[in-house]
């Protein structure tokens, strides 16, 4: 069985296009941060979180992710508070950022670990438009607080829109190939 160790909607929805034989088991890993650097902490974390569930199921694969938003040198995680949210989308309005999702696919015989990295450009945000999207409460689940799939921000990635999503689809897709458990004519 092909398992999730995750409680994203958009995980979910992502990884149901490539197949509808997975459930979710949401992982119990407390992420807690550490001098790693960025796309390091983030694959680390994605690999703690696969692990903790392969450890209850150690017969299935797992797959665990964890996603950063850096701009500059600065990684913004999801939003605690209003201002946050606000502060961060200001940041990003008008500039670039990039998104890296780290995930982990674990099973008794095989484990990868591997990032997706995608370049995002965000069109120039009005106050409006900042204060609108967070009185919606939508930032507050999403690293960089903001979701491509709900908001108009983003006027040009270079890579993958999944790995903005949480999902490198097209790369996991690839990966769950290597372990049978989807077939090559999807």
């Amino acid at each position: 069985m092909l398992i999730l160790a995750s409680a994203s909607p958009r995980r979910k929805e992502l990884l149901a296009e490539i197949t509808t034989e997975f459930k979710v088991v949401v992982s119990n890993f407390d992420e807690q941060p550490t001098a790693l650097a960025p796309i390091e902490l983030a694959k680390y974390f994605a690999y703690e979180k696969a692990r903790d569930v392969a450890k209850q199921f150690p017969d299935d694969v797992v797959i665990g992710c964890d996603t950063i938003v850096v701009f500059g040198d600065l990684v913004l995680g999801k939003p605690k508070t209003h201002k946050d949210a606000v502060d961060t989308l200001e940041k990003l309005s008008n500039n670039t950022h990039f998104v890296y999702t780290a995930f982990s696919i674990i099973s008794k015989n095989k484990e990868i670990c591997d990032v997706e990295q995608t370049k995002v450009l965000f069109r120039e945000l009005s106050k409006k438009d900042v204060d609108d999207y967070v009185s919606s409460g939508s930032p507050f689940d999403k690293a960089g607080a903001y979701g491509i799939q709900d908001s108009d921000f983003v006027i040009k990635i270079e890579g993958s829109y999944s790995n903005v999503m949480g999902f490198p689809k097209e790369k996991i897709e690839l990966y769950l190939k290597q372990f049978d458990l989807i077939g090559e004519n999807l």
